[in-house]
C-alpha cells in the first residue's frame, strides 16, 4: 500500500507541476526549442490490460474472473519534428508504469511450483482452480515515428525498452489436485477449500522490450487527449525458467492527458 500511495503522489505532482511550467512557455529557451522543431510533453495516464499467452493453450480450459486492478502511467517525452517535411517527426521519452491483474481461471495440466505446508516446493501438474496476482512496475524508454495527420491528430508508432525494478507473479491454488512431476506421478488432492501457495516473482525478466502503436488529439492548444496500445514481445520469464510451459505477453492499453509546452 505504502509503494502505491507513492505512485500516486508522483502522479498528482506532475499534474500539479504543469500549471509552473505553461508560465514558462514564452521564455526564451522555449522559443528557441520551437524554432528547432523540438516540443515538449509531460503524460499522466490509466491502464488497462492483461498479461496473457498467444494464443490461448489447451491448459487454460476457461477464465471465471478477471480485475484489470488500478495501474498509473507518468511520462515525459521530446518530439523533434522535421524541418523538410510538416508531416513528420520523432520522438523519445522516459515512462515510469505498473502493468498488473488479477485472474481466476479452471486449468488442466498447468505446470505449477506450489510451496508446500513445510515451505518446501512442490513441481508438477496442476488440474483445478488458480489464481494469478500480477503487479510489476518498470522504467520505460519508447522511440516513436510521429505523423502529424492535421493539427490536432497524431499518431506513434515504434519500439520501447522497459527495466523492471518491482515485480510480483504469485497467487495459489485450490479445489483441484496436483500430480508431482509429471502428468502420471503422485497424486495431491485439494478439497474442502485447501489451497497452497506459489510465487514466480524471481523468475520474471528483468528487461523487457514490445512495440507501442498510440494516437494523440489536440482538445485545447496545451492539452493533448491520448491513448497508447503497448504490446510485449519477449516472455516476462526467464529463458531458463520453465514451470510454465508457455511464455506470456504484457498486452496494454493507457489513455490520459498531455500537457504540451
Amino acid at each position: 500500500m505504502k509503494k502505491r500511495t507513492n505512485y500516486i503522489i508522483l502522479l498528482l505532482s506532475v499534474l500539479m507541476a504543469t500549471p509552473l511550467f505553461a508560465q514558462e512557455d514564452r521564455s526564451p529557451g522555449m522559443i528557441k526549442s520551437a524554432l528547432l522543431g523540438l516540443e515538449y510533453q509531460v503524460k499522466a495516464g490509466v491502464s488497462i490490460g492483461g498479461t496473457a499467452p498467444l494464443p490461448m493453450p489447451v491448459e487454460i480450459r476457461k477464465i471465471e474472473g478477471f480485475n484489470p486492478t488500478m495501474l498509473f502511467a507518468v511520462e515525459g517525452n521530446v518530439t523533434k519534428w522535421f524541418h523538410n517535411s510538416e508531416k513528420w517527426g520523432a520522438r523519445v521519452g522516459i515512462r515510469l508504469e505498473n502493468k498488473g491483474m488479477t485472474t481466476d481461471a479452471r486449468v488442466l495440466n498447468y505446470g505449477m511450483e506450489i510451496i508446500g505446508d513445510g515451505g518446501e516446493l512442490v513441481q508438477g501438474r496442476w488440474t483445478g482452480d488458480v489464481r494469478t496476482h500480477v503487479k510489476n512496475t518498470y522504467l520505460t524508454f519508447p522511440i516513436s515515428a510521429v505523423y502529424r495527420l492535421n493539427r490536432r491528430f497524431n499518431f506513434t508508432l515504434g519500439p520501447y525498452v522497459s527495466y523492471m525494478f518491482e515485480g510480483d507473479f504469485s497467487g495459489h491454488v485450490s479445489n483441484g489436485y496436483l500430480r508431482e512431476g509429471d502428468p502420471t506421478g503422485n497424486k495431491v488432492i485439494f478439497e474442502n477449500d485447501k489451497s497452497a501457495a506459489y510465487d514466480f516473482s524471481s523468475d520474471l525478466r528483468r528487461f523487457q522490450w514490445g512495440a507501442q502503436l498510440g494516437c494523440e488529439w489536440r482538445a485545447l492548444k496545451h492539452l493533448n487527449v491520448y491513448a497508447d496500445l503497448t504490446w510485449g514481445l519477449n516472455g516476462i520469464f526467464k529463458g531458463d525458467f520453465h514451470t510454465i510451459t508457455f511464455p506470456l505477453y504484457p498486452i496494454y492499453l493507457t489513455a490520459g492527458f498531455g500537457y504540451v509546452f
